[in-house]
């Protein structure tokens, strides 16, 4: 095991990796440290959404940068990400539909491939669906999901060919620091020496953060999901949506598949160390009335499984990227649920950041830290409702 490295990242997962990677390309050799295994934590439990529908202008740059990854992965990276286009569609209540109208323009204005399409078109789209209760809605034709395991173990296996190193069961115990300045870490297996620490480490950053002396804005984030067996005379397969009016999102998986998450009554504070091989007493109730109320056929479906998850929510449900507190030490987190579909993007503009000084992929510096101290919270020109509530 290495002694010395030229920079450490915390956390082996899209965001860990997806950065090791550009900074392997670059020349830079780090050294990622994990406290169990690659895509152990946050990334692991992704539901793999693939879409670049934000109410936040940055955030569906990002998106749309790391769609190109996604599309070209074998090209781009090397390996398999598991991407399969199913077309995306973004449902909202009919008091946003002036915003959904907005936020297209938007999109398109940055050359995403977004339209407005009514109830008719998503009927048409998807026979199965329920309809009655929308006017308009948002289609991605070429968005759809990816394999957030697979995506995480291509980066790695790149980066590892370019020289850099990965260390699972290895837990970070501290952040070494002089004269403001960090030079290394403590784990459970030695110590590093680096000039550069980044903390990646999903839910587990804000105890990261702690050990440099930042008290982060991140809080511990449950979410569950469940996979149902679709009766056959729904098809082979159906978009990927986000149904703001029924606070849910789904997607189908191969095997006749569809995947559900719920938008609300996610508990927030918990460890994240708690049980994720189930979901929590009553999820999987509330996920089969919610995905029954789009699709109605679904009543004829079956539980496949469930599980849980953990990542780091923000006051404002947006990432912190950038430097924070003592020199070299940088923030990629608090991606609040939302974050494998920018890892891509996010690991250029980052590496951009620490070897340049400046990102220049997508601009980042909306993310920084600062913004809470300055009462600057991120909020789209046109928002929804927030994410998760």
């Amino acid at each position: 095991m290495k002694t010395t490295a030229d920079i450490i990242i915390i956390g082996a997962g899209i965001h860990g990796t997806s950065l090791a990677f550009h900074l392997a390309q670059r020349g830079v050799k780090p050294v990622v440290l994990e406290r169990r295994f690659l895509a152990a934590g946050a990334t692991g439990r992704s539901s793999g959404l693939v879409r670049m529908h934000y109410d936040l202008e940055p955030e569906s740059r990002l998106a749309w940068a790391s769609y190109q990854y996604f599309r070209n992965w074998k090209e781009t990276v090397g390996g398999d990400c598991g991407f399969t286009r199913t077309g995306f569609l973004q449902l909202v209540r009919t008091e946003y539909e002036d915003h959904l109208k907005a936020n297209v323009a938007m999109h398109q204005r940055i050359g995403i491939p977004s339209l407005l399409v009514s109830s008719e078109d998503v009927r048409r789209l998807a026979p199965a669906f329920r309809t009655e209760d929308f006017n308009l809605a948002a289609y991605e034709p070429e968005s759809g999901y990816a394999d957030p395991n697979s995506s995480t173990a291509a980066f790695m296996q790149a980066a590892r060919e370019h020289g850099a190193e990965l260390i699972q069961d290895c837990q970070v115990t501290g952040i070494l620091k002089s004269n403001s300045k960090v030079n290394g870490v403590e784990t459970s297996k030695r110590g590093i020496s680096s000039p550069i620490v980044i903390d990646a480490a999903g839910p587990w950053a804000a105890d990261v953060g702690r050990m440099a002396g930042l008290d982060l804005p991140i809080d511990t984030w449950r979410h569950d999901t469940i996979f149902v067996r679709r009766p056959a005379e729904i098809g082979p397969s159906h978009p990927s949506v986000i149904d703001d009016i029924n606070a849910m999102y789904f997607r189908p998986e191969t095997g006749g598949l569809t995947l559900v998450g719920l938008e609300d009554g996610n508990l927030i504070g918990e460890s994240p160390e708690g049980d994720t091989d189930h979901a929590k007493p009553g999820f999987v109730e509330r996920a089969v009335d919610r995905i029954c109320l789009r699709i109605p056929s679904m009543e004829r479906a079956s539980l496949h499984s469930a599980y849980g998850g953990y990542d780091g929510i923000t006051p404002d449900q947006r990432a912190i990227l950038g430097q924070a507190g003592p020199e070299g030490f940088y923030l990629v987190c608090g991606f609040s649920g939302t974050g494998f579909k920018i890892g891509p993007a996010v690991g250029a503009c980052m590496s951009e950041l620490i070897l340049e000084g400046k990102a220049t992929t997508v601009d980042i510096s909306p993310f920084s830290l600062d913004r809470f101290t300055e009462g600057k919270l991120l909020k789209g020109e046109h928002g929804y409702d927030s994410i998760w509530r």
